[in-house]
């Protein structure tokens, strides 16, 4: 389990995904090419993401998950798709603004 909170760092351990919490509280199973994240800077890439799980990670993109409670930012691209608690995550989709006229 990872502490998902506002600013914190992880990176995959199956490809060179890397990300930023945006939005999120609390525990959660955060994966990325079906193996767990952890935290920048304490693992290494070994193995390759889980055939199910090969969607990739595109770079500077948010990613949310359905009920919009977590948000990350791909910091590095990679070969394997996120999820959080066995949910996959999507790219976050841009809100839009109130007309101004």
């Amino acid at each position: 389990m990872a502490e998902l909170k506002p600013g914190a760092r992880f990176q995959s351990t199956v490809c060179t995904t890397e990300v930023i919490v945006v939005k999120g509280a609390g525990e959660a199973e955060l994966t990325c090419g079906g193996a767990a994240m952890v935290p920048a800077g304490t693992g290494e890439v070994a193995g390759e993401p889980a055939a199910d799980a090969a969607e990739g990670t595109l770079l500077g993109k948010r990613y949310s998950d359905e009920t919009d409670t977590i948000e990350l930012l791909a910091t590095k691209a990679g070969a394997g798709s996120m999820a959080v608690g066995g949910a996959a995550l999507a790219v976050a989709q841009a809100k839009t603004l109130p007309a101004s006229d």
